[in-house]
């Protein structure tokens, strides 16, 4: 085998430790079939819409077919992904009747932009008319589709961590900083932000949420802290430790986080994320309580909610925190 220096660079081994695809010159293949399969089932299953008439959700992701892999030629990533989904939706209309239906997806690939989906959605056969089939064609096929997105991008980013390697002049390069730093006795810090940030890059968004509820700012500041009542307002399980640092688990796990600022009566600031986000992304949140003549103001302040998710977010605490609580506890008062 040539040393360093020596021969076709084409073919040269550097000095390390995995001896694996040196400059990434080398074909290499990563299969991304099983994840991705994985991964779809699990976004597509906390896909739903509601409006007036009643609530439709993705309750069965019953065939994902298909593949997908991912390529490195040369430092440059080329993906290749083609799958036909299917899936049912249940719907709830306000009164309580409960629909059935089918949603199936058979084009999306990297040969085809998302707004170019075929996403065809049917009533079941038996199935009654219902305004609910409308509300699951229009704004639940949008969400369908931002929610492949999701997966898309997932796909090119969290999966693909570790495939591009650092050539032999990046090694070097490396080496050469950090001895430059020893011999001066002057490390280089990071500025504080780009310390604290983790898990992967991705568009973000910001929002605020707004409502009234009829009860005092004392008494919907210990709802949300309480780990019985966090669990009475969810209808699930939850796991809620009301301290700086303490950690939460909502909704069987779907919603996990951290406090990191409680003032009480006035504020909780918090991290906040859905297990299906990238791994250790988390969104900031605040929650600032605002005593008023026999009610309370909240705002929920959302930093840092991964574009695609927006909507999705919106409607998470819309429906499990605000329409939760004041159903439970009585709390109803007039909308923003």
């Amino acid at each position: 085998m040539a040393k360093w220096g020596e021969g076709d660079p084409r073919w040269i081994v550097e000095e390390r430790a995995d001896a694996t695809n040196v400059n990434n010159w080398h074909w290499t293949e990563r299969d991304a079939t099983n994840w991705s399969s994985d991964k779809i089932k699990e976004l597509l299953l906390v896909v739903q819409v509601q409006n007036e008439n009643g609530s439709c959700e993705i309750t069965e992701v019953s065939k994902v077919e298909g593949e997908a892999s991912i390529n490195n030629r040369k430092g440059k990533l080329i993906f290749f992904y083609e799958w036909n989904i299917k899936m049912t939706w249940t719907g709830k209309s306000s009164s309580g009747i409960k629909y059935k239906g089918q949603v199936e997806v058979t084009n999306l690939s990297d040969e085809n932009e998302l707004d170019e989906l075929d996403i065809h959605v049917s009533l079941g056969k038996d199935e009654p008319e219902t305004n609910l089939f409308e509300l699951m064609k229009k704004e639940g096929t949008e969400r369908i589709r931002q929610t492949l997105g999701t997966y898309v991008h997932l796909l090119k980013t969290e999966f693909t961590q570790g495939m591009i390697l650092p050539t032999m002049n990046e090694n070097h390069q490396t080496a050469a900083k950090n001895e430059h730093n020893d011999i001066h006795k002057q490390p280089i810090s990071k500025p504080h932000s780009l310390q604290e940030r983790t898990g992967v890059k991705i568009p973000t968004c910001q929002f605020i949420l707004k409502e009234d509820f009829l009860t005092s700012s004392e008494e919907l500041y210990r709802v949300f802290v309480t780990e019985e009542m966090v669990q009475a307002f969810t209808h699930s399980s939850a796991s809620v430790n009301p301290e700086k640092g303490g950690k939460f688990k909502l909704l069987e796990g779907n919603v996990t986080g951290e406090f990191l600022e409680m003032v009480p009566e006035e504020k909780i600031a918090m991290k906040w994320r859905y297990k299906t986000w990238p791994s250790e992304h988390y969104a900031n949140i605040i929650l600032l309580f605002k005593a008023a003549a026999g009610e309370t103001h909240l705002e929920v302040h959302c930093n840092g909610v991964p574009i695609h998710e927006e909507e999705r977010t919106k409607e998470g605490w819309q429906r499990y925190y605000f329409e939760g609580i004041k159903q439970t506890f009585g709390y109803g008062a007039r909308l923003y």
